[in-house]
């Protein structure tokens, strides 16, 4: 594993440790769904930078089912969202 992998994994988890801290402290649930979909990203890059590091194609079969995961995820739960805010008087 090169020098570079190593440096940009170990930036995404930490990145990934603060954004799980925020969706555990979150005040609100859209603190929660930001800090969720700010945490798939990671996890993709994540999957993106291995992929790279060891210029295996099979990852990026997993690159895609979490990037599509994380996107219809978060369109899901925005509707929600915007539907609970609606019904509120």
């Amino acid at each position: 594993m090169s020098v570079v992998v190593a440096a940009c994994l170990a930036a995404l988890g930490a990145a990934a440790t603060l954004l799980a801290l925020r969706l555990l402290r979150g005040p609100s649930l859209a603190d929660r769904i930001v800090a969720l979909d700010g945490l798939l990203v990671t996890i993709a890059s994540g999957i993106g930078v291995q992929a790279a590091g060891s210029r295996d194609g099979t990852f990026l079969n997993v690159l895609v089912v979490v990037s599509l995961l994380a996107f219809v995820g978060t369109v899901t739960v925005a509707g929600f969202i915007e539907r609970r805010r609606e019904e509120e008087p």
